[in-house]
């Protein structure tokens, strides 16, 4: 018979006092044990890890420096994080782990490790995973209704805030605050906005970004939010590029100058001329995603999202036409994309088409779309076929980011081009 094994809620945001009045109020629970780790002098090797319990005698903490070898996020993790959820997940008086994260530490991210990662002097059983003693039961950002809007559509860095976790730490404060809540089963507002007009702009971003992901007042209370959480949430799943690109059913019209415009073709894009529209993704739009058809990389779907006023362009892997009949790889593709890719199979491109969808709120629709539409091939390009397509310049690599800067790709899979920055 398996062991049962114990539930785990992530608590996430940019604001780390909101953060911690959620945690406490889930901390009234007895068997509740909230996980802080504060990555603030991680650049030194430091990390203080707090550990508050609520026992029969009442709440405990127990403050500690971790000292690392290496001054890493991925190191935090695997050293301490991870080994410490497992230990926890193996107490008996332990009914509940709640992980309050720095803002520098992505939900997504930890989800992965707490089921993949495979940590070092742990008996196999059956792998060695944290995951082998801890279920995830839910991420829960809190957000501020003040603030937040302004942080997600804006270009401000981590470091600009004094949040980022190591001197070379490049992400925006837009990248996180919308992974955060994209990620999220269920939101919580703390704060709130300073008028109705920005009441019902935030709503309306939070309607079409996380449709049908139970939300609140942080005073309704952190415990009735997370029962709401419906059973078919994602609970930590990773997410894919070939997901749906706004999942749920997010409101069709427009409200207050938000709404969610759609741009599909069935021809590839011109790779120089998709680099200057994309442009028009990094003003008055708080998010964009989309799978994307480049005529260079013919063989390759590449994943594309913006996030206020920064944009990423990196490989989704091979379109499915390309996969040989009976090849292993089908056992990754899910019976959704399946579905999917043979409702719109062409005879000669297979399921090769682009798909993008923006979240915006001050760009206008009309605007996306013609940006877009003119970067796609022409009538002759077309003509030319893909071995003409290959040979076009092409300044995406496998890994890209706007605005361009001259700097390493994540894991040195490919440089970034050179371009003038826009920040």
């Amino acid at each position: 018979m398996a062991l049962s094994r114990t539930p785990v809620v992530l608590v996430t945001g940019l604001e780390a006092r909101h953060c911690s009045r959620v945690s406490r109020e889930l901390l009234a629970r007895s068997g509740t044990v909230v996980v802080h780790h504060d990555v603030s002098r991680l650049g030194e090797g430091v990390v203080l890890r707090t550990v508050t319990r609520h026992t029969r005698d009442g709440i405990v903490e127990d403050r500690t420096s971790v000292e690392l070898a290496h001054g890493c996020l991925s190191c935090t993790l695997r050293l301490d994080l991870l080994p410490l959820l497992r230990a926890l997940g193996g107490e008996r008086d332990v009914r509940r782990v709640v992980l309050q994260l720095d803002p520098a530490l992505e939900p997504e991210h930890l989800c992965w490790s707490i089921q993949n990662v495979v940590l070092d002097d742990v008996p196999a059983d059956p792998d060695g995973t944290a995951r082998d003693r801890v279920e995830l039961a839910g991420v829960l950002a809190v957000i501020d209704g003040r603030t937040w809007l302004d942080d997600v559509t804006g270009g401000d860095e981590l470091a600009d805030r004094g949040l980022a976790a190591t001197p070379d730490d490049d992400r925006t404060v837009a990248q996180v605050g919308i992974g955060q809540v994209a990620f999220a089963d269920a939101v919580l507002l703390a704060g709130g906005p300073v008028d109705e007009w920005s009441a019902a702009r935030l709503d309306a971003v939070l309607d079409r970004l996380v449709a049908g992901v139970p939300r609140a007042d942080v005073a309704v209370g952190a415990e009735k939010v997370l029962a709401a959480v419906p059973s078919g949430s994602r609970h930590g799943r990773p997410t894919s590029p070939h997901d749906p690109l706004f999942p749920g059913h997010p409101p069709l019209g427009e409200d207050v100058g938000v709404g969610v415009v759609r741009f599909a073709a069935v021809r590839p894009f011109h790779p120089e001329r998709l680099h200057e529209a994309l442009d028009v993704l990094l003003e008055g739009v708080v998010v964009g995603r989309g799978r994307i058809w480049l005529a260079s990389q013919h063989d390759r779907a590449l994943w594309m999202e913006s996030a206020g006023q920064g944009l990423r362009v990196g490989d989704a892997g091979p379109w499915l036409v390309t996969l040989p009949d009976d090849g292993p790889e089908w056992a990754d593709v899910t019976p959704e994309r399946q579905v999917a890719a043979a409702l719109r199979w062409d005879p000669v491109h297979g399921d090769r088409c682009t798909e993008i969808a923006v979240l915006s709120h001050r760009q206008p629709g009309a605007a996306i779309i013609a940006a877009l539409d003119v970067a796609l091939l022409t009538d002759d390009e077309y003509a030319a076929g893909p071995d003409a397509w290959r040979a076009l310049p092409d300044p995406f690599g496998s890994w890209h980011e706007d605005p361009c800067e001259a700097t390493p790709a994540p894991d040195d899979r490919a440089s970034t081009t050179e371009r003038e920055d826009r920040s």
